[in-house]
């Protein structure tokens, strides 16, 4: 009785121990993300020179809005919110059509020829052409300075497409599709009013996928576009970052240059903030399919 009692105890004493340090080791996980971001908001709410004198660390110094402002009336700034919201926006219901329309016929058993097809696509996520060829590509497809260069050459991700193939085969019931078919219905429209429906976990992953990377993009705009009015806000943004590290090495600035330079600096974090909102709103509406859709297209297939 008493070696029992003892067991429990000990196993007890161990149990709590452990819980007492997985809960630290996440508090300090959360810290650790979120410090970063506490960080960048005071410092985009503060006086310049606080932020040079390493004066802010959690909260804002000096509180003020004049960064915001600047951002605000920076037509460039603006401008590129704009082209980056239509590259997204325009980009992400290309990215989630395609994915579909090839991750459907591929989860099909009686596909002919269907295994063929799966490698030749992931040959494609191992060896690709490389820079310079789509570069030329894209210039022989007349589409140098056109913001369709940043989004018909990624249209559709192997790697998202396989994980939604391996969704529609293991989560959706072949019986509904048998049943689908036996009350008339076509491939399309099963795929549409069955499949489709019943997919929202994995869709809602999709669009977090595609819409977080054409809203982080810069490469291929830097790459492809060379008028100022069509860059995305990546852009804008680093040349903004450039400009400000520039203005900082050049040792011949005069008293009004100086304030412009110092003001860059929470003006950076400000674009920053102003940049990772969309993202942001977008996230904690579809984190609930985000989990689920993760988890089932992990675990299953």
């Amino acid at each position: 009785m008493n070696i029992a009692k003892n067991r429990y105890i000990k196993e007890s004493t161990s149990d709590l121990v452990f819980d007492i340090v997985i809960r630290v080791i996440a508090v300090i996980i959360v810290l650790l993300v979120f410090y970063p971001l506490i960080y960048v908001v005071s410092a985009s709410l503060s006086n310049p020179l606080a932020i040079t004198r390493g004066q802010v660390w959690l909260l804002p110094k000096e509180l003020t809005l004049s960064a915001y402002k600047r951002v605000i009336n920076n037509q460039d700034i603006l401008i590129g919110y704009k082209n980056t919201i239509i590259i997204t926006v325009v980009g992400t219901a290309i990215n989630i059509f395609m994915t579909i329309i090839f991750a459907y016929p591929l989860s099909k058993k009686d596909l002919v020829g269907r295994n063929v097809i799966t490698i030749f696509i992931t040959f494609t996520m191992f060896f690709n052409a490389g820079m310079i060829p789509n570069y030329l590509l894209i210039r022989d497809l007349k589409l140098l300075d056109n913001i369709w260069a940043l989004i018909l050459p990624g249209m559709i991700s192997v790697y998202n497409m396989l994980i939604m193939r391996n969704y529609f085969q293991t989560s959706i019931p072949g019986e509904l599709i048998e049943a689908a078919k036996i009350d008339g219905c076509t491939n399309i429209r099963t795929l549409a009013q069955v499949v489709l429906p019943l997919s929202k976990g994995i869709l809602a992953v999709m669009v977090i996928f595609y819409a977080v990377g054409h809203w982080n993009a810069y490469f291929n705009a830097m790459m492809y576009l060379t008028s100022k009015e069509k860059f995305p806000l990546q852009v804008v943004l680093r040349q903004i970052l450039q400009q400000s590290q520039l203005l900082k090495e050049d040792s011949t600035l005069g008293s009004n240059m100086a304030e412009s330079t110092l003001a860059f600096v929470s003006v950076q974090y400000a674009i920053i903030v102003f940049a990772s909102i969309p993202i942001l709103i977008l996230y904690p509406f579809l984190q609930k399919y985000f989990v689920k859709g993760v988890m089932i297209g992990a675990i299953k297939g």
